[in-house]
């Protein structure tokens, strides 16, 4: 598919407020996410995400990690059928990926040498929405070859081959973070790096995504672990939340996302023992010197010791 041919009410599909038609394929394609029923939106980080879509806005969604940021994107890809990647910046991501190299290959039975592209160039030639993962942690080298990008016109000079590519009119940037460019004050994500400002601004749409409400969480769970008492969830949500302020606080370094109570369901069902599933799904991750106090989190909400 070349281009949206169909338009999608942002009311009805997603459930928010604001009455927006988004442009959206028709049929899926071998890029696009499978899609989550049981997802729940938040309607301002939506609202961004779909403007990012509609109007080409460069998207920046910043939070603790766990809280669904890249998933968000995904989702809101999914149900527009939207073509979209996603690449974890990590400290392994080099210019080279994102940009291409030289290799050999064999060409009428010749060994010749010819550029490969990157990530970029590829995914630039195409209606894709490209998510840059973990965007405060990237190298100072693969921040400069984004750069450009970020422009409104967007064009890629491609010095490899003398060549400037132009993006495809449906190609879309969106990034994740979980600092808002200014390093990490707070100590609790090593590696990150402070972004430059003037790349910073570059970002037309900054949205904060917070964990989710207990009530949102428990309906959540409910929907993917139906056969667990709702109480049950209840007190599985408030461990959560205890060691989300916890964390926040600084007094244990691991967090359980929605993701980790999600596995905490899921193994339940397995072992059918709600302590020895939760040793399975997130004590088991958590350092020594702070299982104590996790276990005190754990006593508060279940009134049993570990």
């Amino acid at each position: 598919m070349e281009k949206p041919d169909i338009t999608i009410n942002a009311k009805e599909m997603f459930g928010i407020s604001f009455d927006m038609e988004v442009p959206a394929f028709s049929s899926r394609s071998q890029y696009s996410p499978d899609i989550d029923s049981n997802y729940h939106f938040n309607e301002e980080v939506t609202l961004s995400i779909l403007a990012g879509f509609k109007h080409n806005r460069r998207v920046m969604i910043q939070g603790y990690h766990g809280t669904g940021k890249s998933t968000h994107i995904e989702q809101i890809a999914a149900r527009l059928n939207w073509p979209c990647i996603r690449i974890n910046l990590d400290g392994n991501v080099s210019r080279i990926d994102l940009v291409g190299k030289d290799s050999i290959i064999l060409k009428e039975g010749k060994q010749v040498t010819e550029f490969a592209d990157g990530i970029i160039p590829w995914s630039l030639k195409l209606p894709m929405a490209i998510v840059f993962d973990e965007y405060d942690s990237a190298r100072p080298d693969v921040m400069f070859v984004i750069q450009r990008l970020l422009e409104s016109e967007g064009k890629f000079t491609l010095m490899d081959k003398n060549t400037v590519l132009t993006p495809n009119p449906y190609f879309r940037i969106f990034a994740t973070a979980n600092t808002i460019g200014l390093g990490d004050s707070s100590g609790l994500y090593h590696g990150v790096q402070p972004i430059n400002q003037g790349q910073m601004d570059r970002w037309n749409i900054l949205v904060t995504l917070n964990y989710l409400s207990n009530e949102e969480e428990v309906k959540i769970i409910s929907a993917k672990a139906k056969m667990i008492p709702i109480e049950l969830i209840k007190q599985m949500v408030q461990m959560a939340s205890l060691s989300r302020e916890g964390f926040k606080a600084g007094d244990i370094s691991t967090v359980m996302s929605p993701r980790t109570v999600i596995s905490w369901a899921e193994n339940y069902t397995i072992f059918n023992n709600i302590e020895l599933s939760f040793k399975l799904s997130f004590l088991n991750k958590c350092d020594e010197l702070e299982r104590e106090i996790v276990a005190e989190y754990y006593q508060r909400c279940f009134g049993v010791e570990l």
